[in-house]
């Protein structure tokens, strides 16, 4: 199987952050082989950083053997102090930059170290924290810079399109105000019900629940769900709020039954099931992940509920039906009924099929024991010494005519 590598990349802008000092980040989204498409950040010295490592890993495309072979793009050396302006400027330069790397030959373009770079790390993956005192301001390139950006090996990156039904105001700057009816491109759909949009010349991110497609909403983008269940372990407590959520501590292994898209999914715990922020979960059996889960919670808190935002105006005449948490309850409880039958039977199959395999009938047990009997085999007679005297070997004709004299002589 071939493995992906990147086909795509474009500039969104960048952010200043303040943690754990003053830097900036560039945006970019990354469109992968497989058609998926991942939001990450990278710094102007990690750019250029992967720009040396490429220039030692091929140092004839480099030009550093004859300058008239060099195919690697240039990148300008980063400065000792970052500013606002140098970053705002340094945009169309590295946009140049990663377009012509992604259109580099495949040795270049799709080696382990490139794909590896592009790869979404555990901190892209941070949503977005509303409860932090200082906020990150994000800066979004110009629509010309995007246009002159794209690939012509991949196309244009095609966003879909959803509309506002309820008034959201933010509160961070991760976060941007929107207007019931307005109309936004989705950059990114998080599992934790946190997506990145674009609305006109803005850029951040939105609770899910508060967005709906344009297209019909009968064309179900949720998985449907799974009764067998996916072991995940909690990361923070929760404490139900509303009837069909479940109260969870830290560090209970539960059963995802059902991943759905505005980040509230359903677990199962036992026989009780109910909805549970999913930022607040994280797949079993990986004790670093878990531990890394747990440490980007702090000041953090889950995206509301459908079923808690006032006022929700939807353009359709009939959303899509939600299941209960009785059906829920009701359908795995059916499901681990039947795998429980299914176990007992598997438990016997070995045997029977050893015994198909060696074409070995099937028999009751009341009447085996008569079919034994019947199968044995008969005991030949004994055959008479004339017959042995005739056609058996000298050793055994002269035991019989030893035998015979001696029974002859007593008699």
């Amino acid at each position: 199987m071939e493995e992906i590598y990147v086909r795509h990349v474009e500039l969104l802008g960048f952010e200043k952050r303040d943690f754990p000092s003053q830097h900036y980040v560039y945006m970019l989204m990354v469109k992968w082989s497989d058609l998926t498409e991942k939001l990450i950040y990278r710094t102007y010295p990690e750019m250029h950083t992967l720009h040396k490592s490429l220039k030692e890993m091929f140092p004839i495309e480099a030009g550093q053997i004859e300058r008239k072979d060099r195919i690697i793009p240039s990148l300008p050396a980063p400065r000792w102090v970052d500013t606002q302006k140098s970053t705002e400027t340094r945009q169309s330069t590295l946009a140049d930059y990663c377009r012509s790397l992604v259109n580099l030959p495949p040795h270049i373009s799709r080696c382990k170290h490139l794909t590896n770079f592009f790869k979404v790390r555990p901190e892209d993956e941070n949503p977005p924290a509303p409860n932090t005192l200082k906020r990150n301001e994000t800066f979004v390139v110009s629509r010309e810079l995007n246009r002159g950006n794209a690939s012509d090996i991949s196309g244009p990156i095609i966003l879909d399109s959803y509309r506002v039904i309820a008034d959201f105001i933010k509160t961070s700057k991760h976060e941007i105000n929107l207007h019931t009816g307005d109309l936004v491109e989705i950059v990114e759909k998080n599992q934790n019900g946190w997506w990145f949009c674009q609305c006109e010349f803005k850029r951040g991110w939105v609770p899910a629940s508060y967005l709906e497609p344009l297209d019909n909403p009968e064309e179900a983008e949720e998985a449907e769900p799974n009764y067998e269940g996916e072991l995940y372990m909690t990361t923070d407590v929760y404490k139900a709020e509303q009837e069909d959520e479940i109260s969870l501590e830290v560090g209970e292994t539960i059963e995802v039954i059902h991943k759905l898209l505005d980040g509230w999914w359903v677990v199962r715990k036992g026989e009780e099931t109910g909805h549970f922020p999913s930022m607040f979960l994280q797949r079993a059996g990986n004790k670093e992940q878990y531990e890394a889960g747990r440490t980007k919670l702090k000041g953090q808190k889950p995206p509301p509920r459908r079923s808690t935002i006032r006022n929700a105006k939807s353009i359709h005449n009939k959303s899509r039906q939600r299941l209960s948490q009785d059906a829920y309850r009701r359908n795995s409880r059916r499901y681990l009924q039947e795998k429980g039958r299914n176990s007992k039977i598997v438990a016997k199959s070995p045997l029977r099929e050893r015994k198909n395999q060696n074409n070995i009938p099937k028999v009751s047990d009341s009447s085996s024991e008569g079919e034994l009997k019947r199968e044995a085999p008969v005991i030949p007679p004994r055959p008479s010494p004339e017959l042995i005297l005739e056609r058996c070997t000298v050793n055994t004709r002269k035991k019989v005519s030893i035998h015979k004299s001696r029974s002859s002589s007593g008699s």
